[in-house]
């Protein structure tokens, strides 16, 4: 199925909110062809892949009750380009956090990730837009049992208490020799590259002015990991 078609099997379905209302999927308007082509301008590449191109025609997002609204043309609206320096800002949930697609350098649409705040983490949420929307679907149906709130309410949390998690894992030697970084004094790689959904990391490792690197378009960050000195370390410091 392509994700028009994806969006499109799930409009008729009735889904009960925990107060006991009903609510459907209601579609947005989809995009003029002016639209179309001053959207296009804003991606990497000017390039629109033809099977999100249908998708925008027909609707360019939805409501759904739980979620703010679902949009699939916010680009640029997220910010935190060093972590994701294109994407489109899916999704909501009201409480600062946010479901963000990345989009790489040659304009192709990629996987979607939450990102929360509190805790600091990113974690792989969807394959692609097609499964997040069947995540979404299965959301209205399963609430509490399903993948969107599992990764929403817990796995935030695991993540946050793993602490290093993957990073600790990655023993594979990177060559990144060929791109113009300035590389932290101490560092841990993050590599989704391999990893399934309902896997990530913490982006604030060092607090919130942690500094991360995305040095390609592959799902690969080096994020800062500050060395702790100890006093005497702390009050000689720069001294000679």
């Amino acid at each position: 199925m392509t994700i028009k078609q994806e969006l499109e099997a799930i409009i008729p379905n009735i889904y009960e909110s925990e107060d006991g209302d009903f609510y459907k999927v209601d579609p947005l308007a989809g995009m003029t062809d002016d639209e179309i082509d001053s959207f296009k301008r804003q991606l990497p590449n000017s390039y629109l892949p033809v099977e999100i191109e249908e998708l925008l025609r027909f609707c360019k997002g939805f409501e759904f009750d739980t979620l703010d609204e679902v949009c699939f043309d916010a680009i640029g609206y997220f910010g935190f380009e060093e972590v994701f320096p294109n994407s489109i800002q899916l999704a909501g949930d009201g409480l600062g956090n946010f479901w963000i697609l990345d989009i790489d350098s040659k304009g192709n649409w990629n996987s979607v990730y939450y990102v929360c705040h509190d805790p600091a983490v990113i974690v792989k949420q969807s394959e692609n837009l097609g499964d997040f929307i069947k995540h979404i679907d299965e959301f209205g149906k399963l609430r509490n049992e399903s993948l969107l709130d599992l990764i929403h309410e817990q796995s935030v949390m695991k993540v946050w208490n793993d602490k290093f998690g993957i990073m600790s894992e990655n023993k594979k030697d990177y060559d990144f020799e060929n791109e113009p970084i300035a590389f932290p004094e101490s560092y841990l790689i993050a590599d989704l590259s391999d990893k399934p959904v309902d896997t990530g990391f913490i982006w604030a490792l060092s607090g919130p002015n942690t500094k991360i690197i995305r040095p390609t378009d592959a799902p690969i960050w080096i994020v800062e990991k500050k060395v702790k000195q100890g006093f005497l370390a702390r009050l000689f410091g720069g001294k000679r």
